[in-house]
């Protein structure tokens, strides 16, 4: 039987993502900071994303270009503002509706437009104006022939005036006036605390400090009314991903440039006058496509700054990072040569990543250090580490990804600190970004050493995402690594591995392998299963693998955090569940499990099976052999997969189910779980 295999678009699936993440901020079951902060990473979420994708989408809408697996970009397009345009009407509900009362229920009131009684603080707000306000305020007015350039991603008023003096004017000229005035939300404190009245404390935008105001930067007018607006600009460098010449040139050069790129949307509260709205289309040629119907405060990520000191009840129970009770008073180096090591984060410490390359920088055995950079944390102190190597005459070489978007900057400026140190620094492959994470350090004599992770050297994001880092001295996967590392040096060096497995080498060829051994497996009527925990999955020949393998009998269980192309409950899928998780940690893990209990192979990776991650990246996958480190990574999945409190299960409709608790079930929160299980194994060997 042939079938006509179906897949979800991939944008559409991420902003079903997204909405994820606005739903947690409805649940009062969470701490309100921690509402907020997921209402601060949706608009954040957004706003990245219609800098890269929504930017891309209306290039190839405007020049008649094809996108990769869109037939209709311009249809396309209109969906998603459809789709944002609903979201955004909820944010809206959500923050008015549940968190402002919330607050208020915390004797706090921050100011939201709807309560209108400010009239005792209008002394104080008057005084801040002038005080700290008006000095960043230059109001411009607009009209036929304006030149005003927009900046990126800063929130605007537009503003509507008449004059007051009607009558010394012509009906002519008595027409409303526009102006614009940029928000100082950069230099400035984004929510301002008033005067307290008894128990009750009192916050406000910034933005309605200005309102209060708005009136002394335009003498002789009334305000009829002022509304946000802000452009959002194409985020692509314009870097091909052949690019082969002076990278770091490239880098400099379009960095500026991004600031100055094609809008790729404007914002604009959705009560704005129409007139007003018409007025800034005609001088700024704003189309139907670019518009986005907003809220009356943009740039919500600033929710990250509401101060934290007003309401220390409402702020999650931090679980404290475990420290791993063999790693705490031993050097890493004695005992990983004696056994791997996994760590989980951030429920256990990164901090032995730096340890141990401190312990690398010191010991005299070493004679060699490499590394790669994907993200890489401002002040890093895996760079400090590096550069601590170096200064001990030590050979370092770091591959730094400078196309790494968002990161260009900073990983540009860590990179030039590594190379005025001494360190040998290798910038992007042309055509390849290198997404893998690993080190190496190499000895004189005796054991070396690798550690490969899910993740990212960045002791930052470490503390927020949860990710899988092994520590070995496995000679097998030290000659691996030491191929790995030439192949990034030269090209021309292809690697014949053992253990490891290299996107662009064999890696996708042994995944197809690992899959059909599981279609045989079931096919013969054995039990067949597959677990797939990852970012991302959208590659369509890969999808069209687990789809064979469905009907063939295999039971694929999917854990995927955000785009997922994979339409499930479909004939051709109906033994694929697709799991998703949004809890206090980004889930950012690759695991790969193969077989009954990983019985044909458990793999922790780099790599999503995104088309860019397939087509387009260096990416790593290493197995995990030790028997009792694979059955903790099987208990992990496990817990995941019995999650009934931040799982959701994606249908064929691209929503987020509740999975039932079953009666007299345990409520499972699989963050806290895994935690708890981690925390207790700690503590047993502590005992023995």
């Amino acid at each position: 039987m042939t079938f006509r295999y179906k897949y979800f678009n991939r944008d559409i699936s991420w902003l079903a993502f997204n909405y994820r993440v606005l739903e947690e901020a409805k649940n009062s079951s969470l701490p309100l900071y921690e509402r907020m902060r997921f209402l601060a990473f949706y608009s954040s979420n957004l706003d990245e994303f219609y800098k890269v994708r929504v930017a891309e989408y209306r290039n190839m809408a405007e020049t008649n270009g094809q996108m990769e697996e869109v037939s209709n970009p311009a249809a396309t397009l209109q969906k998603i503002n459809f789709i944002v345009s609903n979201q955004m009407q909820e944010f809206t509900e959500i923050f008015n509706n549940e968190i402002c009362p919330a607050l208020l229920d915390n004797n706090i009131m921050l100011y939201n437009g709807k309560f209108p009684d400010l009239s005792e603080h209008k002394a104080f707000m008057h005084d801040y104006f002038y005080r700290e306000v008006i000095p960043y305020l230059q109001p411009v007015l607009i009209g036929q022939g304006t030149r005003m350039f927009l900046r990126d991603n800063r929130p605007y008023f537009a503003i509507k005036l008449l004059s007051k003096n009607p009558r010394k004017t012509s009906a002519k000229t008595h027409k409303p006036i526009y102006a614009l005035v940029k928000l100082p939300t950069n230099d400035l404190p984004r929510f301002i605390e008033l005067p307290q009245t008894g128990q009750m404390r009192h916050l406000v935008f910034i933005d309605d400090i200005i309102r209060n105001d708005l009136g002394e930067l335009f003498p002789g007018y009334e305000i009829e009314g002022a509304w946000s607006i802000k452009i959002s600009r194409d985020a692509d460098l314009g870097i091909d991903d052949d690019f082969n010449g002076d990278i770091v040139k490239k880098i400099r050069e379009n960095l500026v440039k991004r600031k100055t790129g094609l809008p790729s949307s404007f914002y604009h509260d959705r009560n704005i006058a129409p007139d007003l709205l018409g007025k800034l289309r005609q001088i700024f040629g704003f189309a139907d496509g670019e518009l986005v119907a907003s809220d009356r405060y943009l740039n919500m990520h600033n929710l990250l700054e509401f101060p934290t000191s007003l309401m220390p009840g409402q702020i999650s129970d931090s679980q404290k990072p475990i420290h791993h009770i063999e790693l705490q008073n031993n050097t890493l180096f004695g005992i990983v040569k004696h056994h791997e090591i996994l760590l989980h984060y951030p429920y256990h410490s990164f901090d032995y990543v730096i340890k141990l390359l401190n312990e690398a920088a010191v010991d005299p055995k070493v004679e060699e250090i490499k590394v790669t950079q994907y993200r890489v944390a401002t002040n890093s102190a895996v760079v400090n580490s590096l550069i601590a190597a170096a200064s001990n005459k030590k050979k370092v070489t770091v591959f730094v990804e400078l196309k790494a978007r968002f990161d260009e900057e900073n990983n540009l400026q860590m990179a030039e600190r590594m190379k005025a140190a001494g360190i040998q620094v290798f910038y992007s492959i042309p055509g390849l970004k290198v997404h893998a994470k690993m080190a190496l350090i190499v000895r004189k004599s005796g054991s070396s050493y690798a550690y490969l992770s899910t993740g990212n050297f960045n002791e930052k994001t470490a503390r927020q995402y949860t990710d899988h880092g092994l520590f070995t001295s496995d000679e097998t996967i030290i000659n691996d690594l030491t191929q790995v590392f030439d192949f990034l040096e030269d090209q021309t060096k292809i690697p014949e591995l053992q253990k490891l497995l290299l996107m662009q080498v064999n890696l996708y060829n042994e995944i197809i392998r690992k899959i059909d051994h599981e279609i045989e497996a079931a096919t013969r009527g054995e039990e067949a299963h597959i677990i797939m925990k990852m970012n991302g999955i959208q590659n369509r020949k890969i999808i069209n693998k687990l789809y064979e393998a469905s009907l063939a009998g295999v039971r694929i269980d999917l854990i995927i955090r955000g785009i997922c192309c994979i339409v499930p409950n479909q004939s051709f899928s109906r033994n694929i569940r697709i799991t998703r998780i949004v809890d206090c940690y980004l889930e950012h893990g690759r695991v790969w499990i193969f077989g009954p209990n990983g019985a044909n192979g458990v793999y922790l990776t780099s790599s999503d099976w995104l088309n860019r991650n397939v087509n387009r990246r260096i990416e790593v996958a290493f197995p995990i052999e030790n028997e009792s480190i694979k059955q903790e990574i099987l208990d992990i999945i496990s817990i995941q997969l019995s999650d009934n409190q931040t799982a959701r299960l994606i249908d064929e409709n691209l929503n987020d189910n509740l999975i039932p608790i079953p009666e007299n079930g345990k409520k499972i929160r699989s963050q806290k779980e895994i935690y708890d299980m981690l925390l207790h194994k700690n503590m047993n060997k502590l005992i023995s």
